[in-house]
């Protein structure tokens, strides 16, 4: 009968089919169906009052888990993995086998109906089909979003916002902010969180894993009532600046009919009224790794309530080189947490780190981990563009969408940045972001691009992750960037939330090292890859081979490394850069120089040769 006591009717809900009641595992909190005549339980809400099967169904075994040599259970990290695990971390037999000990229904207490552990009733091991058939199986859901879990015993997914469970209050917040039904992510990493297990969450940008994170939180702090002006009881780490602003306004936004406090810490501002936010006492600190190491030194927060431990765009951080940051933070938070770690990408860095890092973690795939894959929701556009075609180019497409849309350019340099701002604003209205700018500067752009007074967005790829305006129409590589990880992430600030986006991406040949994985990523989203594209991956990566500190050898030009005044990576078509690449823009525009194929054989250009800026060149054109 102890069993049976954390079991409760939920609020009566006059549309619900007689004689079916909802019932609440007072130990998860998770809602679920209970037929008193048939002694049925299920997941998915009766549509109707049509009886359902007599007999519990099971679920059908024909869903595996995912079994692959990238992902948790393999060679020596298994070990790690499987630390202070309780059982067995057996990916064997059905996905969902058993989910009725560690999902919605408590053993085969539910299953026998409120009060009646030890009646024998039949049990449910698993969600059965709705008695309709309307709805999905769990298993029909996880392949119609590619769906995969490793990781021992996991709880089906919550297809609906009513079979979470979640406060009233709670769910008024979610439907008022336009959410009909969970995200994949969040369908699938909701029940797995809410059962204090560790996880590593995999999916593409704009999937929605900040609230994937962030509601499981608000439950934990349901259930741990700690003092918040001893420390937090939410650490979530975070990148950028930028990210971790929007995190906080998700946490605010979410968490407001639950009074949940949060503070953002981030370098770049003053920590002043950041101490005063943590000195009143926070529920939850959102921060990246940099500035919160700083006030750690200064022994001005304490991390020793923190239960509860989120790594976001964790690939991003170890991409920056937070990783010994993010080692020295976690040494400060309790060993016994939950940890749980949000990804767009599965690299060997990140696994290392997740072995370290998590116990017993489930892994939620959405998707091919072991491919990098674009949203599909985006029309990509690739054009191979000589250097000097770029501007042109450039103003057909945003003088070719609606008045007011908002469209994200983004460049290689700070430098590049700021000159195309300055070009476009008195015709488009556009803004430059970069790390260069200083936070109140930054947040002003952005406001202004949110509210739309900026229609136009200039950025280095400091803002390739972790904007999240949900109506960006356009993004456009004006540069390609330094690899394929990082394009992906560019367009993706576009198309998300179930919005289509465009995306338009200049190419030139001193990116052809780059065509074969970018055939990849257009042919893995059913989208035209332009023949120029595909002539550079069959020449190996291009015409010309070159030394980093050098010019090309002869042909055509490949790419520069100083900061070019034509886009930022030098020029083709017998067009280079003679200066080292200056990852602060400190490089004059007067270094690019005009010059022949047949001064490239020759040597340097003389330095008789006029300048050409940007500007110039512009005007010349326009001549």
């Amino acid at each position: 009968m102890a069993a049976a006591s954390t079991i409760r009717y939920a609020p009566e809900d006059p549309n619900l089919p007689k004689p079916w009641k909802g019932l609440v595992d007072g130990r998860t909190g998770y809602l679920y169906f209970w037929n008193p005549e048939t002694n049925v339980t299920q997941y998915e809400r009766p549509a109707s009052s049509a009886p359902p099967k007599l007999a519990a169904i099971p679920v059908s075994s024909s869903v595996q888990t995912q079994q692959s040599s990238s992902g948790f259970n393999s060679g020596k990290e298994e070990d790690k993995y499987n630390r202070g695990s309780d059982g067995p971390n057996s990916d064997s037999g059905s996905r969902f086998t058993e989910a009725a000990r560690t999902g919605p229904i408590s053993s085969n207490d539910a299953a026998s109906g409120p009060g009646n552990a030890a009646s024998g009733g039949s049990s449910v091991k698993g969600p059965p089909s709705s008695a309709t058939g309307n709805e999905l199986s769990p298993e029909a859901y996880c392949r119609r979003h590619e769906i995969t879990v490793r990781g021992g015993q996991v709880p089906p997914p919550l297809m609906s916002f009513e079979a979470t469970g979640l406060p009233p209050a709670l769910l008024r917040e979610v439907y008022s902010a336009g959410f009909s039904a969970p995200s994949p992510i969040q369908a699938q990493s909701w029940p797995i969180a809410m059962q204090n297990r560790d996880i590593v969450a995999i999916a593409k940008t704009g999937s929605g894993k900040t609230l994937g994170y962030l509601i499981p939180g608000f439950m934990h702090l349901q259930r741990i009532h700690n003092d918040s002006q001893m420390g937090p009881t939410i650490l979530v780490l975070s990148p950028t600046r930028e990210l971790a602003t929007q995190i906080q306004v998700e946490a605010l936004k979410f968490g407001k009919s639950s009074k949940i406090s949060c503070a953002c810490l981030y370098g770049g501002a003053p920590k002043g009224p950041q101490l005063k936010e943590i000195e009143r006492g926070v529920e939850i600190v959102v921060a990246t790794p940099g500035r919160l190491n700083d006030i750690l030194e200064m022994r001005r927060i304490s991390l020793h309530q923190v239960s509860y431990l989120v790594l976001d765009e964790a690939d991003r951080m170890l991409d920056m080189g937070f990783e010994p940051q993010i080692r020295k933070i976690v040494k400060e938070v309790p060993t016994k947490r939950q940890t749980l770690m949000y990804t767009a990408t599965w690299p060997k860095e990140v696994r290392k780190i997740a072995a370290d890092l998590l116990v017993n973690p489930a892994q939620v795939n959405i998707g091919n981990v072991d491919e990098l894959v674009a949203n599909k929701s985006i029309t990509q556009t690739v054009e191979v563009l000589a250097p000097m075609e770029k501007h042109t180019r450039l103003e057909q497409i945003l003088r070719s969408q609606e008045p007011g849309s908002k469209i994200i350019i983004f460049c290689s340099t700070k430098r590049m940045c700021d000159q195309l701002a300055r070009n476009l604003t008195r015709t488009f209205g556009a803004a430059a972001i970069h790390g260069d700018k200083s936070q109140a500067e930054r947040d002003d752009v952005l406001n202004q691009f949110r509210s739309g007074r900026t229609p136009v967005l200039v950025a280095t790829d400091v803002a390739a992750r972790g904007l999240d305006v949900k109506d960006i129409r356009v993004v456009v590589n004006y540069d390609f960037p330094n690899g394929v990880e990082d394009y992906v992430h560019r367009i993706g600030r576009t198309g998300r939330a179930g919005a289509t986006g465009l995306a338009y991406t200049f190419f030139g040949d001193q990116d052809s090292k780059h065509a074969s994985d970018l055939i990849k990523i257009l042919e893995g989203a059913n989208q035209k890859v332009p023949p120029q594209v595909r002539e550079m991956a069959t020449r190996g990566g291009g015409v010309n081979k070159f030394r980093r500190w050098g010019p090309p050898s002869g042909g055509s030009g490949g790419r520069g490394y100083g900061d070019s005044g034509y886009g930022g990576r030098g020029d083709s078509g017998g067009r280079g850069s003679w200066g080292s690449r200056d990852s602060s823009s400190s490089s004059g525009w007067g270094r690019e120089r005009s010059r022949s194929p047949e001064r490239f054989n020759a040597g340097p250009p003389s330095t008789s040769d006029p300048p050409r800026s940007f500007h110039e060149m512009m005007m010349m054109k326009q001549k």
